[in-house]
């Protein structure tokens, strides 16, 4: 299953996006793929490997990084520590949702403990930022009502069986073999995906979709009899699909979502 990517970023990638990246990796390397950058990255401040070594957390991996080491990725998550980096980072990376946490750099701070307050700070802003994420994401189970919803629209039904015939399609090769917009195909995978029956991966910007394995039995059941009954009508499409000029291989940059 794809994870969401979620980028943390401070101007230096020295303190607060290291401290955050150490935590996240520690807590939520099951839910995210994580990342942080710099706008103007210089080096990981001693304190806050130091302050997250103490807590137990690994620092295997943590260094600054440019900003521009991520511009292949399209973020599900960008999350900038400092108000001054928000403007800064905002033509340098691309992300679904920009999130601003104004966090005080510890580096500034006279306190002795600012790295242990600010880990604990991000701890607790990073808990309900999951917690929330979690409940914009619930999946309802599937039902065959809502199932068979999904399947009455010509759109969504070609594309789901076309998607089963290939193992993997993206985008790109969905709008050739359907002869439809980039937009319109977008949009039905959408309501696919966040119904649980599709699953996405990430290549770089590019996606592709899959047949989820977890789909229930009786669905799957019912796909493979109607893929049978509807292969008349998918012949044209996949002809489509063969005389694609260009069709990419699965290890080159396809087309975005």
């Amino acid at each position: 299953m794809t994870l969401p990517t979620l980028l943390f970023i401070c101007t230096e990638n020295s303190a607060r996006s290291i401290l955050a990246e150490g935590l996240a990796r520690h807590k939520y390397a099951d839910r995210f793929t994580l990342y942080s950058g710099g706008s103007a990255p210089a080096v990981a401040d001693p304190r806050a490997l130091s302050t997250l070594a103490a807590q137990g957390i690994s620092t295997e991996g943590l260094y600054a990084k440019p900003l521009s080491k991520y511009r292949h990725i399209n973020f599900d998550y960008a999350i900038v520590l400092c108000n001054k980096t928000t403007a800064e980072c905002a033509n340098e990376i691309t992300a679904k949702h920009l999130l601003a946490w104004d966090f005080s750099d510890p580096k500034q701070s006279s306190d002795s403990h600012a790295f242990e307050t600010t880990l604990h700070q991000l701890a607790e802003r990073l808990s309900m930022f999951v917690l929330l994420y979690d409940r914009q994401h619930q999946h309802k189970p599937l039902t065959p009502l809502s199932f068979f919803k999904l399947l009455a629209d010509e759109t969504r039904l070609n594309a789901l069986l076309l998607i089963m015939a290939e193992q993997e399609l993206c985008v790109c090769e969905l709008t050739t073999a359907l002869q439809d917009t980039q937009p319109k195909i977008s949009r039905h995978l959408a309501m696919l995906r966040k119904a649980a029956v599709l699953l996405d991966r990430r290549q770089g910007q590019w996606v592709y979709y899959r047949l989820n394995p977890t789909l229930a039995p009786w669905a799957q059941a019912c796909l493979k009899q109607t893929a049978v009954a509807q292969q008349p009508f998918l012949a044209p499409l996949q002809a489509n699909l063969a005389a694609m000029g260009d069709r990419p291989t699965r290890d080159s940059q396809c087309c975005s979502e």
